[in-house]
């Protein structure tokens, strides 16, 4: 069963409840956002960076570590090419399935593979890369909580067209073209489920979008186009010891 019509409807009742989360940029802003998650991937994410460089257009890619490690030379591309990078968990694990130290271990691990990945330094990885979506987009507001009290930002989105059960290329792009509005997140999949059809997707909208009037900007633009000032990076402080569960 597909959830996509619901999709909009899930968003206009969350955006309210979980201010904390950059949801959308500004209103009345053109920039949005186009963002995948599930990569880094050995078929479908080179492809999807050729249309990017064709349109001269930079995205944010939500990773998980254990792709970055099976594929780093992807992940180092991507980062040289100035695209923003954000996590999305070692695994494709809901985050509520995780304890409190399982989850900051995730997010840190991931970091880590990152790091090597891409040849920059722990503590750059550790200030730079902590935008976090949550798998699925699940999550409680005690695991905003701690992610906001370990110094991560909490990312979700507006416009998701369900391109993982992959109902077409022509009808996932119309279903972005459709809801995408100033301020849009849009998100899409380069990974295992959806990743085949995300090259033909995006070189659809792209062009699409741009003669409407709209720009692409990364989620760290968002995070300021939405009128609140970016605050300065912080280190992430070593784990504590383990707490109990959520």
């Amino acid at each position: 069963m597909q959830f996509a019509p619901l999709y909009p409807l899930i968003h206009r009742l969350l955006k309210p409840a979980f201010p904390a989360c950059l949801w959308t940029g500004a209103p009345g802003s053109q920039r949005i956002a186009l963002t995948f998650d599930d990569g880094p991937h050995p078929l479908h994410t080179r492809p999807l960076l050729e249309v990017l460089d064709r349109h001269q257009v930079k995205a944010s890619f939500f990773w998980l570590g254990v792709c970055v490690e099976r594929c780093p030379e992807i992940a180092r591309t991507i980062w040289q090419s100035g695209h923003w990078i954000g996590l999305h968990g070692y695994e494709h694990r809901s985050f509520t399935q995780l304890s409190a130290p399982e989850l900051r271990r995730s997010l840190e691990r991931t970091q880590s593979a990152i790091a090597q990945a891409c040849e920059i330094a722990p503590q750059v990885a550790a200030q730079q890369i902590r935008d976090v979506r949550p798998p699925n987009g699940i999550f409680t507001p005690q695991i905003l909580d701690l992610l906001q009290g370990w110094g991560y930002r909490p990312v979700m989105w507006s416009v998701v067209p369900e391109d993982w059960v992959r109902p077409g290329i022509s009808i996932t792009a119309q279903r972005v073209l459709n809801q995408t509005e100033d301020g849009s997140v849009i998100v899409l999949h380069d990974g295992y489920h959806g990743g085949e059809d995300v090259a033909a997707v995006a070189a659809k909208i792209i062009p699409a979008l741009l003669e409407q009037g709209y720009q692409f900007g990364s989620i760290e633009d968002l995070w300021g186009k939405r009128g609140q000032p970016i605050q300065p990076t912080q280190p992430i402080q070593p784990m504590q010891p383990p707490v109990e569960p959520l």
